[in-house]
């Protein structure tokens, strides 16, 4: 066992000697803010997409040496920790799986079907021929007004621009961007920032996620932070909830930007279904009727910050008691001699502390992370979705024609049985 662990970390500090500097891979300075990096991420993960490479597999490593070093360097956390301890500080494990399934054909619905079974949640990649067509200034851009959703389908790897101009006054009471799917569809939501050509940058990205019988993703510029929140793997709850608990919020970090200003914004929503088109409604509105949400977001948003710091505080405490427990535990029992009733009292009275307060830390994050995603839903003019069939749908004119009556069944089984149950 100990020669295992030896080989396994003489192969680790290997395979750490063996990587470039992540701010060497970018093009980048130990100072370089933010935005200075991402703006290197994006020009190189473009020029070394998959998309524009199919057949060369220096590009496709350097595209993921690229994709390794932003994941370091975009993370406060982690940029902070290699920036003190190098890769040694940086858990690899933690990567989450970034796959590129616009170029595999009909072999990305035999990859997608593969690991749903496994539970595993895949997170894709804009098409590289989307975002240069952006960057060229080449795509089509519909015009939307504020309060007045729009429902559509977008393809598979595809995507709709949709362009919205506000005011000094609307923008300074704020502006959400919210996009549903009844469908359960998955998408991306994006923003996109205009250069001085004309061209649009990628600035923003929101992947859709599970809320109650829809699918949504949101993007709010209130003139404070609102946190985005990566959705963890399910196989990390099932393999070690503590784990899962204790990691629940590391993802949580403030949006880039916060607030827009007057003129015209794009926005896109990207079509990330493997099998189907995407159906979706999408709406832009201003704040302005919203002041209640709007300072109730603030709070809760606060609130999850400092929860956060907290956890990862309390986690310290919660192993240290686990570590004394299973210390103890057997010397009480088999040489009680050692250790005094005393002692062991003690330290089960802190071990049912600490686990009483991991249920009910459990409890609050969990009930703030609720708040969240309804005051975040309240952020719209429609009716809220009761049912996973839409009994309305505005069609722009260039989509194909799609007929939806209210109760009507479907011919595939699945729906069908939903319905048969409902009935």
């Amino acid at each position: 066992m100990a020669g295992d662990r030896s080989k396994s970390e003489k192969n680790r500090g290997e395979n750490n000697q063996s990587r470039r500097d992540p701010y060497e891979v970018l093009g980048v300075s130990a100072t370089s803010t933010d935005q200075e990096i991402k703006t290197a991420y994006r020009k190189l993960a473009l020029k070394y997409h998959p998309d524009k490479n199919a057949n060369d597999p220096k590009a496709a490593d350097m595209f993921k040496e690229i994709t390794y070093s932003y994941t370091i360097l975009s993370h406060p956390d982690k940029r902070n920790q290699y920036d003190t301890a190098g890769f040694e500080a940086i858990e690899a494990g933690s990567q989450d799986l970034e796959l590129d399934l616009s170029n595999l054909g009909a072999m990305s619905t035999m990859v997608a079907a593969f690991f749903s079974k496994l539970g595993v949640p895949i997170k894709t990649l804009v098409s590289a021929t989307v975002l240069e067509e952006a960057i060229n200034g080449t795509v089509l851009t519909c015009p939307l007004s504020l309060g007045k959703p729009v429902s559509r389908k977008v393809e598979k790897q595809c995507a709709h621009f949709y362009s919205i101009r506000i005011t000094d006054k609307e923008a300074q009471a704020g502006i959400v961007c919210r996009v549903q799917s009844p469908e359960k569809s998955k998408f991306k939501l994006l923003y996109f920032d205009r250069d001085e050509d004309g061209g649009l940058n990628l600035a923003l990205q929101e992947d859709s996620a599970k809320k109650g019988k829809v699918t949504a993703a949101g993007m709010y510029f209130l003139g404070f932070p609102v946190y985005k929140l990566d959705q963890q793997s399910s196989l990390m709850a099932k393999k070690d909830p503590d784990t899962a608990f204790f990691k629940k919020l590391e993802g949580f970090q403030p949006c880039e930007i916060t607030e827009l200003k007057a003129g015209v914004h794009t926005f896109a929503v990207y079509g990330d279904n493997f099998f189907k088109s995407a159906s979706y409604t999408i709406e832009i509105l201003s704040t302005a009727s919203f002041v209640n949400e709007k300072e109730k977001l603030r709070a809760v948003e606060s609130h999850i910050s400092t929860k956060r710091t907290e956890i990862s505080k309390f986690e310290t405490e919660y192993r240290q008691v686990w570590f004394r427990i299973y210390l103890y535990f057997p010397l009480y029992y088999l040489v009680n001699i050692i250790i005094s009733t005393v002692v062991f009292s003690q330290v089960l009275a802190q071990f049912t502390d600490m686990t009483s307060r991991f249920t009910q830390e459990m409890q609050t994050i969990d009930q703030l992370l609720k708040q969240r995603n309804e005051i975040q839903a309240s952020y719209t003019t429609t009716p809220q979705i009761s049912s996973s069939r839409s009994k309305k749908r505005v069609i722009l004119k260039d989509d194909k024609k799609t007929s939806v009556k209210d109760g009507s069944k479907k011919w595939y089984s699945i729906h069908v049985k939903v319905d048969k149950r409902k009935a």
